[in-house]
């Protein structure tokens, strides 16, 4: 597996990141084939949050690597927290350090290697996400931290009180949810992709080297499926085998080799739970695609050039 330096913080991390918000929906040992399965193929950073399966998912995982001193050792773990159900998101010091200690607990270990906040708050006091940063910080429960489905205006905000570099920032990309491209693409054009809906976070991230994690990489939408294999996107389908032919691999490979292609080091969270999918998604990291490819692909989406 291919590493990157992730943001800002010196740790090196595969290129890939293992998504865990459907661990819950594996029995005891499938859970634990999976998981170990991702160590043997160097997949060793894991992505968690406290509001999959109410925390769950965490238990889990934990219990399915079977999580000591030994194998704390041998993985990276981030979590995510501020999302509140049945309210809405919580930026609050006192929230963000309890949250923290309940992931603490659930995956069974001393300190998280990085900490997300997972989606803005509007009532966001940075002062007090400063001194719950600060806090986690000095006691080693939390090494890095960064953001989640955040744009640069609120990085800044967050940045001009908060002492640690901010170095990740997770978003949902794809290549049929690749806006954040297009708009760097029709700069000074009048149609619908020229519309800066993020405010060019994709190239705020890689001057102030914050590690994009993009989400959800293979779906279309918010959610609403996975674009390989759907009929809704027959032209990029068909690409997306055409190159997979060439290089001996899966679709799957492709789609995670075409974000794995942009220049920004980006670092997919994989989500699926699936052994064999995971072994197709691990293949991309050493897969490099030509410019002709990576654009042939981009266009079959549907996606247009200036």
């Amino acid at each position: 597996m291919k590493t990157l330096n992730l943001g800002r913080s010196g740790l090196e991390t595969p290129v890939i990141a293992i998504g865990c918000m459907r661990i819950n929906r594996l029995d005891k040992d499938e859970a634990a084939r999976f998981v170990n399965t991702a160590l043997e193929l160097g997949a060793n950073f894991f992505d968690h949050a406290d509001i999959y399966g109410d925390g769950s998912c965490e238990e889990i995982f934990a219990q399915a690597i079977g999580m000591n001193s030994s194998v704390r050792q041998k993985v990276l773990l981030q979590s995510k927290c501020s999302i509140r159900p049945g309210v809405a998101f919580d930026f609050s010091a006192a929230h963000i350090i309890g949250a923290v200690e309940g992931i603490l607990k659930r995956l069974k270990t001393d300190y998280l290697d990085v900490l997300l906040l997972h989606r803005p708050d509007a009532l966001v006091e940075p002062e007090e996400v400063a001194q719950a940063f600060g806090l986690l910080h000095a006691s080693g429960k939390v090494r890095s931290f960064g953001v989640s489905n955040q744009k640069p205006a609120q990085i800044r905000l967050l940045q001009k009180f908060v002492r640690q570099p901010l170095i990740v920032n997770q978003l949902q990309l794809s290549i049929t949810n690749a806006a954040m491209i297009s708009n760097g693409l029709h700069v000074n054009m009048l149609d619908d992709a020229a519309v800066d809906r993020d405010g060019s976070v994709l190239d705020f991230c890689r001057l102030n080297d914050i590690t994009v994690q993009p989400w959800s990489p293979f779906q279309y939408g918010f959610f609403e499926g996975v674009f390989l294999g759907s009929d809704k996107f027959p032209a990029l389908n068909t690409k997306i085998g055409e190159v997979a032919d060439k290089y001996g691999v899966s679709d799957t490979a492709i789609a995670v080799a075409w974000l794995l292609r942009h220049p920004a080091s980006l670092q997919p969270v994989i989500g699926t739970m699936n052994v064999e999918r995971l072994k197709d998604c691990v293949k991309a990291s050493e897969i490099t695609l030509t410019r002709e490819e990576w654009y042939a692909i981009y266009l079959a989406a549907g996606n247009v050039l200036p």
